[in-house]
């Protein structure tokens, strides 16, 4: 039988509760809401808080708005409210299509985003999704709130900069005309990613503005790939230079061999699948603005 070891339980009213509450117990304190990562390993006694601190009461943090110029995605939005937000999936796709493939119904009506995040799992689907966007997430402790783009906020796997006493509140997007799309593989339904990738390009005419580019389960630092970010900024949004962008984000990528597959399996799929995403962005950049040329 697999039984966590004892632990105190508290229930956050809200989110100055909560950091009052993480400052009484310390650093062996955890914050539990959805909890599918968190209680597995406390069954396993992998993970032995000496305190749970449960946030599932705090309602400012499930909400999903846009505030100035801003998409904001409370931390405890499920990924099932993130899949079915009408605004989340005009403003951002990506979000759509990466809810689409984590987990099963089951895991995505309890799951939170900001479990996702913080578990910094190296083959978690939304640390790339927000890292392709370049989104940012908002941080509370007990000197105040910070911003930390989401491209910096993984330290490592299973490490974020969210530090001891600190809770994260919100992810949130600054809204901007672009397109976007994620493309994954994985071997059954609802299972981890054998390789997957984000993108998102603004086009000025037939060139290219701005591109972000993430990528999961292939040992990208951070969920990013710079270098192809870089090498497309400026050229023409071509097959052929999608195809090349595909392969330097490969280049760059360190995949570990597992059960899932060998190194150079997955450096296959992590060009295969950049080049999708940023040709299936393009469709989409090409869909929104040929309807509003009919529409003008």
């Amino acid at each position: 039988m697999q039984v966590p070891a004892q632990f105190q339980y508290e229930k956050a009213t809200s989110v100055e509760h909560a950091l009052s509450l993480l400052a009484q117990y310390g650093p062996e304190s955890r914050i539990v809401a959805g909890g599918h990562s968190l209680l597995p390993m406390m069954k396993l006694r992998l993970a032995q808080p000496e305190a749970l601190i449960d946030i599932n009461d705090l309602e400012e943090l499930s909400r999903i708005s846009v505030e100035e110029h801003m998409l904001w995605i409370g931390a405890l939005v499920r990924h099932a409210d993130l899949l079915a937000s009408a605004v989340a999936g005009e403003h951002f796709p990506i979000f759509h299509d990466a809810e689409r493939m984590i987990a099963d119904p089951i895991v995505r009506n309890r799951g939170t985003v900001g479990g996702s995040l913080c578990q910094a799992d190296p083959s978690e689907d939304l640390s790339a999704a927000f890292t392709a966007v370049r989104g940012e997430a908002v941080i509370q402790g007990p000197d105040g709130r910070r911003v930390v783009p989401v491209r910096e906020f993984f330290t490592g796997p299973y490490q974020t900069v969210v530090g001891d006493g600190e809770i994260l509140t919100h992810l949130r997007v600054p809204i901007r005309s672009s397109a976007s799309a994620y493309e994954k593989v994985e071997r059954r339904a609802g299972d981890w990613a054998v390789a997957a990738a984000g993108a998102e390009l603004r086009l000025e005419g037939d060139t290219l503005a701005e591109v972000g580019i993430g990528l999961t389960a292939v040992g990208a630092s951070s969920f990013h790939a710079p270098e192809a970010e870089e090498f497309l900024v400026g050229g023409p949004a071509t097959d052929e230079r999608f195809d090349e962008a595909g392969a330097i984000a490969a280049q760059h990528c360190e995949p570990v061999p597992d059960q899932r597959g060998p190194v150079d399996y997955k450096r296959h799929l992590a060009a295969t699948l950049t080049t999708r995403a940023l040709r299936r962005a393009r469709t989409r950049w090409h869909g929104q603005h040929n309807g509003a040329e009919k529409e003008s």
